[in-house]
């Protein structure tokens, strides 16, 4: 016999052996197998609503004005990359920051400079918050930048845990 006859009744015969035996086989750990691998699939990710992701950006803005990045050279105003609602509510908590926090109509932007405060025609640096889906243990993790310029650029990866305060930052990395 050649190759394709040994595949053919070797097909029939598994083919034949299996429609003639209706019986499942059941082993007894088959249970304790469903769970574990029920325990183990991913969970539907959670999407965050607009007001967490909004309290997760206000903190790690925080974070980031209240650490003096700029200490090193002289910037005329912080801009930051959020919705104008936002702005103003870091303007409010920070009417004394040094240096201003401004609204970002009023940043001057052009490619490969700093960024200028339009009032002042100096440098300025902008901050930005990038807040990722959660994570299956309930954690979010965020990036928040600062740019300055090509030169004058970095960043911090957070993660929060949401409290009876609110989202707080447990780990600055």
């Amino acid at each position: 016999m050649n190759v394709k006859t040994h595949l053919a009744v070797a097909l029939l015969a598994v083919a034949t052996g299996c429609a003639s035996h209706h019986d499942k086989i059941v082993f007894s750990d088959e249970a304790d197998l469903r769970a574990l691998t029920a325990a183990a699939a991913p969970a539907a990710q959670k999407r965050l609503d607009k007001a967490d992701e909004l309290q997760i950006e206000q903190s790690v803005f925080s974070y980031l004005l209240e650490r003096r990045l700029w200490d090193l050279a002289t910037y005329s105003a912080i801009f930051l990359q959020a919705d104008d609602a936002q702005v103003a509510a870091l303007m409010n908590k920070y009417p004394d920051h040094v240096p201003p926090i401004k609204p970002s109509k009023r940043a001057k932007l052009k490619s490969h400079r700093p960024p200028l405060d339009r009032d002042t025609k100096k440098p300025a640096m902008i901050l930005t918050v990038e807040v990722n889906e959660p994570n299956l243990d309930g954690t979010v993790d965020a990036v928040g930048r600062w740019y300055a310029g090509d030169a004058v650029t970095g960043f911090r990866a957070f993660r929060l845990q949401k409290g009876d305060a609110g989202w707080q930052i447990t780990e600055v990395k």
